[in-house]
């Protein structure tokens, strides 16, 4: 057991007592924070990364005294911030790691994301993403849990139709030329892109081969609200909270989307790229 885990556990074992303490159920706290229950379970039982957020509200239902609460939300930054290790985020199950973005993104009202090689989760079809995530747990052999974890993918997509929410994604066009999967997949891939493309909270926008980079696009990044940035390498997933990171991370989102077409001209080079898939699969 990773360091790491361990103080997941002991975050999720003192949750559980100031509820117990509390005379409250799983269910009834659930009831109280407007969450469903299976979260309570998943905090409680070291499943999933309580958030700073998670332990303020959770201390508040239970009555937690101020310098317990203090020590909660200490301990959840402290994880939040910690590179987590590999071989234990996956041992823990594909789908959980799918719930733990989706609380991310219940809090965060504008995202600005850019991907240089892969269709971002929040955009990927069924098929699609079965097929990131066999390779997923082929790599890092992580818990088969592929059919649940596709399931929780696809209603974290719900977020896209929340027209409170701001959506700024900006690829490149080798992330719609990448195969990681069959063409017909792809195919189905690209059509979704451009319906999610004409959605007036979204801007899609795709950086085409002809386009010079402002920079040397090493890994994609997330940008939540003007709070935070996740960076995720193959071993790694790093979240950066320090204004200076904050701000370089949103200079270059701007720096991409700069050079991307959106709208109509970036629905010209979706469409260009999907006349290219349907060449293969015609043979």
């Amino acid at each position: 057991m990773t360091s790491f885990q361990q103080a997941r556990i002991d975050l999720g074992s003192q949750l559980r007592q100031l509820r117990e303490t509390a005379r409250l159920s799983g269910k009834e706290l659930a009831e109280q924070l407007r969450w469903q229950p299976s979260k309570v379970s998943r905090l409680e039982n070291a499943r999933q990364t309580a958030t700073e957020d998670d332990v303020v509200v959770w201390a508040q239902a239970v009555r937690a005294s101020p310098d317990t609460t203090d020590e909660l939300i200490r301990q959840a930054i402290a994880l939040l911030e910690r590179h987590d290790d590999w071989k234990q985020r996956h041992r823990s199950g594909l789908a959980a790691l799918q719930e733990d973005v989706r609380d991310l993104e219940a809090r965060t009202k504008l995202f600005r994301v850019f991907e240089p090689g892969i269709v971002v989760g929040l955009l990927q079809t069924s098929e699609y993403a079965r097929h990131v995530f066999r390779k997923v747990k082929r790599l890092y052999s992580a818990a088969d849990q592929i059919d649940a974890a596709v399931r929780v993918r696809m209603q974290r997509q719900e977020i896209l139709y929340d027209r409170t929410r701001t959506f700024r994604f900006v690829v490149s066009e080798a992330t719609l030329r990448t195969l990681l999967a069959p063409p017909e997949v792809m195919r189905g891939q690209l059509d979704r892109l451009l319906a999610v493309s004409t959605l007036p909270n979204v801007e899609f926008g795709v950086i085409p081969f002809d386009a010079e980079f402002p920079s040397n696009p090493v890994n994609g990044f997330w940008i939540y609200n003007d709070s935070m940035v996740g960076v995720a390498t193959m071993t790694k997933d790093l979240i950066l909270r320090d204004p200076d990171d904050i701000a370089f991370y949103v200079r270059a989102f701007d720096d991409f989307a700069k050079v991307a077409e959106f709208e109509e001209a970036g629905r010209e080079v979706i469409i260009r790229v999907l006349h290219d898939y349907r060449q293969q699969t015609a043979y």
